[in-house]
């Protein structure tokens, strides 16, 4: 069993991720500036083995503290996507790149034998290739995307004999989580069918690779159970079909009802994304185990249901728009001092 830090942990993904992390018996730190409240890790709150801390990535001492009696860590935290970034790219850049080789050098001080990274598909950039494969070279266009390249070199040379390291290079990832996004292209989709009984497609035919959320956190417990040799110094896409914008909608039309309206319009941004994850398959057996239409029936059950609400104006659902209300700068320096 590790002892694991999730930065990022009271995340999108991280919410769904710690509380399979102590089901399985491990025991979990999360450090996260709970942006987005206190309810993420509400189920598991009072397990004895996880450890909560607010804190800061650029706070030393937060780390510090943190990293205490860990051995592994899995890093999420990070601004999330194009438009959060670009909102303020220089705290995107300080959070996202600027605090990432000292967080890693602490982990080595602090006795972390095992580092896993989530980086982007979105490093590849465009590729023409049919199969894009993590031997591509990497041509990110954005910030977001080239500062996550960037620290995918820098763990690679901080890796050395008894610290593992493994880079994992997602598709976007959907899906229910209790810590909610709506604003990556399936849950938008899901969310518009539902609430307003139509959706608009821009082009259709631009290929887009996603992943469900609950397959992308059985993937890092998965990796935590490999031998050092089989990951270390490692990079693996993970994602399960490339599937067009228009295949995207018409999931979403079968699950939510034929009476769906599509409203195709055309764009003049035809950008497609095909990222392959043959290699993660072939070397150790990792296969998603659910379908795109898993995580739109998931979503829609919790619309349904009323675990999601105001899913069309609650700015906790979107990055950028939670971002615009709070005054992140002012929140992080506080917690820094905390």
């Amino acid at each position: 069993m590790w002892n694991i830090l999730v930065t990022g942990g009271a995340g999108y993904v991280g919410a769904v991720l710690v509380p399979k992390l102590l089901e399985a018996g491990h025991k979990v730190t999360v450090l996260d500036l709970y942006l987005f409240g206190e309810d993420a890790l509400s189920s598991v709150a009072l397990h004895p083995n996880l450890r909560q801390v607010r804190g800061d990535l650029r706070d030393k001492e937060a780390v510090k503290r943190s990293l205490e009696g860990c051995d592994a860590v899995i890093h999420l935290a990070c601004i999330s996507n194009d438009p959060s970034y670009d909102l303020d790219p220089e705290l995107g850049r300080s959070i996202n790149h600027t605090s990432f080789r000292p967080l890693v050098r602490a982990a080595k001080a602090a006795g972390v034998n095992r580092f896993i990274y989530a980086s982007s598909s979105s490093v590849y950039g465009i590729k023409d290739e049919p199969e894009v494969t993590e031997d591509l070279k990497l041509e990110p266009l954005t910030d977001y995307s080239k500062y996550k390249a960037v620290c995918e070199q820098e763990l690679m040379e901080e890796r050395e004999e008894g610290f593992v390291t493994c880079v994992v290079r997602p598709a976007t990832v959907c899906g229910y989580s209790p810590r909610q996004r709506l604003d990556v292209i399936v849950n938008i989709l899901t969310n518009f069918a539902v609430n307003k009984g139509a959706i608009r497609v821009f082009g259709g035919t631009q290929k887009r690779p996603n992943i469900h959320i609950d397959d992308m956190a059985e993937l890092y417990l998965f990796l935590l159970e490999k031998d050092d040799a089989r990951i270390d110094g490692q990079i693996f896409n993970a994602g399960y079909e490339n599937h067009t914008v228009m295949q995207l909608a018409e999931m979403v039309r079968s699950v939510v009802g034929d009476n769906l309206v599509i409203n195709v319009e055309p764009t003049d941004d035809p950008r497609s994304y095909k990222v392959s994850s043959a290699k993660i398959k072939s070397e150790l057996g990792f296969t998603p185990t659910r379908s795109i239409q898993d995580a739109i029936v998931d979503l829609v059950a919790a619309m349904n249901d009323g675990r999601l609400t105001r899913t069309m104006d609650d700015p906790l659902y979107f990055n950028i728009k939670r971002m615009q209300d709070a005054d992140l700068k002012q929140l992080t320096t506080l917690c820094s001092s905390a």
